[in-house]
């Protein structure tokens, strides 16, 4: 019953406090533009990248220390490790990077969260920081209605940082005012009991607002105008760091098997580094004092202190658990294991990455390929074949002539309970993706949608053909069973030859490969090949099987071309798929 009200009640708890004091709505309104102001930073960084960080992500993570690196730059730039993490989980979903560079990036990106201490307590509370807020805002609006999305990206990122910098000149206004009737540092906790409570209050305020960035410029406000003691706020830091965790694990919860083992991998970070802080929490505030001397800190400036507390005690979990990355890889790969991959449920396609030109564009690749793979699996079984006994076999026509026609697959029912459910994912879901894309990445997609059409398409004509092959592949007549054989041969010589261009890195080869098998695949048009004439005139067929063997030749020919044309779509790349195109 509350977790069907909860929210009612917050929004109620919220409006009793904000009507009931006006000096705690003053800070309650600064939280507000703070998190409307990283909203706007993730936006505009997603649209003024336009891939480029995508890209830098993906080449910058084959290596643990790589990964590391980049998950601390890119953050400390946009200032969003939500964002990283949205990223990271698109590419580890699309299979574009490793389990290990994502959970790389994973620790590099909770260093770099601490850059936003860094900012609020060098800038946020020395300065008046909403006079540089204004320009800010001010030409945020004006670029973000330009027509380039580069210049909306810009916009979106100056309006961002110009509320960010409103909401932490809301907050401490709030705190000095709310200082003049009521010290809240008066009910300072000390002591390991002190240490559960603040790091409690951490873990609240930061799976409340949804961001521990929000929390510490909170916590930095508060410190700077002595509403919270020093070692107090370093507890709140660390139970920021913890409730970061909660929110990744609420995020993952609707992602897929690998966007739930970064979750675990997060979670893991952040309470091993979190457990070493608290055991160590008055060594740590000594080093923390002692390094502050040595870089030219202020004894009595507490809040660049917990700034450097904040980075110092993430450094330290890296530090401590990077080493055993590969064991933890190791361990993540235990969980969450698809049982079968041929479920109706998509294995690739991910909510949380549909905002991701590249890693969606990949995603929906991979569904497809998945697709097809089903696919291929309803055809092989409709023609009484094994794909594991023909693929990769150099007498094709031996292992169809020797198939055991016991072997069937309903086609009906396979497309029903599972092509049909997919098929409509892989649409609805490349529909969705394409409206934040350009022309170029938009054309790309529509190509993949047009591949899933055609796998459909090419079970749909398996179908029409499988009564047929079951009927006469048990015929006494040996010509008619032999021509039968035929179109079985040729369909599993196609499925056999694109199984082998998967693995091709040429592809002109593949280019070329497949002209040729749909130029041998013109034999199936038995029609003018007058093969089928030959037959009637020598009277070795009847009419019944005359009309047959003609449709169906023609929906296995079918059936190969719409293979092929699929294979040119997945495993060539589009420059080359516009120069096929442009030779036919």
């Amino acid at each position: 019953m509350f977790k069907k009200y909860y929210f009612q009640f917050f929004l109620l708890s919220l409006a009793f406090v904000v009507f009931y004091s006006d000096d705690y709505k003053i800070i309650i309104a600064g939280i507000a533009i703070f998190l409307v102001g990283m909203f706007f930073m993730e936006d505009g960084f997603k649209l003024f990248s336009g891939g480029m960080l995508e890209k830098a992500l993906q080449a910058s993570t084959d290596t643990l220390p790589k990964a590391i690196g980049t998950g601390f730059v890119a953050t400390a730039i946009m200032q969003s490790s939500s964002l990283v993490s949205i990223i990271i989980i698109s590419f580890l979903s699309a299979e574009l990077i490793s389990l290990s560079g994502a959970i790389g990036v994973i620790f590099g990106s909770n260093i770099g969260s601490t850059t936003t201490a860094w900012i609020v307590s060098s800038f946020g509370v020395k300065i008046d920081i909403a006079t540089f807020a204004m320009p800010m805002i001010i030409f945020g609006v004006v670029l973000k209605f330009s027509n380039s999305k580069s210049y909306q990206g810009v916009g979106k990122v100056l309006l961002g940082l110009g509320f960010v910098f409103l909401g932490i000149a809301y907050m401490k206004d709030g705190f000095e005012i709310l200082q003049s009737t009521l010290n809240l540092s008066k009910y300072a906790v000390e002591g390991y009991f002190g240490v559960l409570i603040y790091i409690l209050f951490g873990i609240v305020a930061t799976v409340l607002m949804q961001s521990s960035a929000a929390t510490m410029a909170l916590v930095i406000t508060a410190l700077a105008t002595n509403q919270i003691i020093y070692i107090n706020a370093l507890e709140l830091a660390i139970g920021a760091n913890i409730g970061t965790t909660v929110t990744a694990i609420l995020g993952a919860i609707s992602s897929n098997s690998n966007g739930k083992r970064v979750a675990v991998a997060h979670f893991i970070f952040n309470i091993t580094t979190a457990v070493v802080a608290i055991v160590f929490l008055y060594q740590l505030s000594d080093l923390t004092t002692f390094l502050a001397s040595k870089i030219g800190i202020a004894d009595s400036d507490y809040a660049m202190k917990l700034a450097l507390f904040h980075t110092l005690f993430n450094i330290l979990g890296v530090i401590i658990v990077s080493p055993f990355t590969q064991k933890l890889v190791k361990y993540l790969e235990t969980l969450f294991i698809e049982v079968n991959i041929y479920t109706i449920k998509p294995l690739y396609l991910d909510n949380i990455v549909i905002n991701v030109p590249n890693a969606a564009i990949e995603s929906i690749k991979k569904e497809t390929i998945h697709l097809y793979d089903s696919a291929v699996e309803a055809i092989s079984h409709s023609m009484f074949l094994h794909r594991h006994k023909f693929i990769g076999s150099k007498d094709i026509e031996n292992v169809v002539k020797n198939s055991d026609i016991s072997v069937n697959t309903d086609v009906d029912e396979f497309y029903a309970n599972k092509i049909k459910s997919l098929y409509g994912e892989i649409i609805h879901y490349a529909t969705l993706s394409q409206e934040n894309m350009n022309e170029e990445d938009q054309n790309r997609v529509y190509d993949l949608k047009l591949a899933s059409r055609e796998i459909v398409e090419a079970l749909k004509y398996m179908r029409e053909l499988q009564k047929n092959i079951f009927y006469y592949s048990k015929s006494k007549n040996s010509y008619v069973k032999e021509e039968y054989n035929n179109l079985r041969v040729y369909i599993a010589k196609t499925i056999d030859a694109i199984e082998k261009l998967k693995e091709h890195d040429d592809d002109l080869d593949v280019i070329s490969t497949i002209e040729l098998l749909k130029e041998s695949t013109k034999a199936l048009d038995n029609i003018k090949n007058s093969r089928i004439d030959t037959l009637i005139r020598e009277n070795r067929i009847d009419s019944k099987m005359a009309t047959s063997l003609i449709n169906d030749s023609s929906f296995a020919y079918d059936v190969t071309q719409k293979l092929l044309q699929v294979a040119t779509i997945l495993w060539i790349k589009d420059a080359d798929i516009r120069t096929l195109g442009t030779q036919k």
